[in-house]
């Protein structure tokens, strides 16, 4: 049987049903799905992880530490949940691109 994991990110025209893919290598199974908000990654986690019998959740860096708690919530106990975060230099840039694609829209950080 596979190790099954969710990879959950975030983008400001995310559509949640359209947005996600599938990389099945035989004993590693990868299923993104890209999200518009908080309240769609909890959705997408209540269907994909019994549905997929998910073992780990990943999230992307925007997750905060109170969203990672309502994934965690939602995902129940036996199911492993992690942050993929960069060091300080690492944030920046990707903050940068962020500003550049629009993410922020109006909130552009400096």
């Amino acid at each position: 049987m596979a190790f099954r994991v969710l990879f959950l990110a975030h983008a400001p025209d995310a559509d949640k049903d359209r947005h996600r893919t599938v990389i099945d290598t035989g004993m590693y199974r990868l299923i993104t799905a890209v999200v518009k908000d908080q309240q769609e990654a909890v959705e997408v986690c209540c269907e994909i992880v019994p549905r997929e019998s998910i073992d780990a959740i990943l999230l992307c860096p925007g997750f905060t530490h109170s969203d990672v708690a309502d994934i965690a919530r939602a995902a129940g106990p036996a199911v492993g949940v992690s942050v993929a975060r960069g060091d300080g230099p690492s944030g920046k840039v990707s903050l940068a691109a962020r500003n550049r694609a629009g993410y922020l829209g109006d909130r552009t950080v400096k």
